[in-house]
């Protein structure tokens, strides 16, 4: 077989997944998340049946693209980072610091798989302890397959998007600070960058969300990270909805240390 026929080949069924990019957003990003490696990828995924078929985008964002996917009759969300366009200096500042990924080092597409592992590695860890997350379903250089939060048109919306009465803002303002907490002292986690842009809200319950810059507990900004993860969440909270602060988040989490303190002594 010719070099030419090849791929033609290789287009025609790279044509398969690609079934539809519908709007303006979609064809001006096309370029920029589906070179032919990452289209070589998705092949690969679809041929592992992890994949039967790409879908149209859900969002974008600061160093990836998220789109539909489906295999069989399960609805999947698709996270492609952008190897052309992503901020590598800020991935190495959150991978450099971290033992599990401090080594990586070389060109852009190392860097940027390197932080598609780390995401689905902080989703596995999340998720063992009961904090809700997408699951993850598997990854490839820098593509990240995921449940999809919602169902059909009703993708879970982000918290920001979400008008909640006061009394459901006080819940989900306390289940947010439980979820911090048991990242913190079961997982041994920080969410990093955590706001009211990355929190779903799916059926009446947060749902955490991009979690590719989360540290561990020995990264040397993991404090810092974490005050900063209080101090957003609270404030957001405050300044919509004039519930919760800073100090019952803080109060929750070192009153979750010490029992599982306690625990380990007994």
């Amino acid at each position: 077989m010719s070099r030419r026929t090849e791929d033609e080949d290789f287009d025609t069924k790279i044509d398969v997944l690609r079934t539809r990019i519908k709007d303006s957003d979609d064809l001006n990003v096309q370029d920029a998340v589906f070179d032919k490696r990452t289209l070589m990828d998705l092949y690969s995924l679809a041929n592992k049946g992890v994949i039967d078929a790409l879908g149209g985008s859900i969002c974008t964002g600061k160093e990836a693209n998220v789109f539909r996917a489906i295999v069989g009759e399960k609805e999947l969300a698709l996270k492609i980072y952008r190897i052309s366009t992503s901020n590598f200096n800020a991935m190495q500042d959150y991978l450099n610091g971290d033992p599990r990924f401090g080594n990586v080092k070389g060109t852009k597409r190392s860097i940027v798989s390197a932080w598609a592992r780390k995401e689905f590695r902080n989703l596995t860890r999340a998720e063992e302890v009961g904090v809700p997350v997408p699951h993850p379903i598997a990854m490839k250089e820098n593509i990240l397959v995921m449940d999809l939060i919602g169902k059909g048109d009703c993708v879970a919306p982000s918290l920001k998007d979400v008008e909640l009465e006061t009394e459901e803002a006080k819940r989900i303002f306390e289940k947010i600070a439980d979820y911090i907490s048991v990242l913190y002292n079961r997982a041994q986690l920080v969410h990093a960058d955590l706001s009211e842009f990355n929190i779903l809200y799916d059926k009446g319950d947060p749902v955490i969300i991009d979690m590719g810059q989360s540290v561990t507990l020995d990264h040397p900004m993991a404090r810092r990270f974490l005050e900063r993860d209080i101090a957003n969440v609270a404030h957001y909270f405050k300044k919509k909805y004039n519930v919760g602060s800073p100090e019952e988040i803080w109060e929750k989490l070192l009153k979750d240390k010490e029992e599982i303190d306690k625990e380990k002594a007994d």
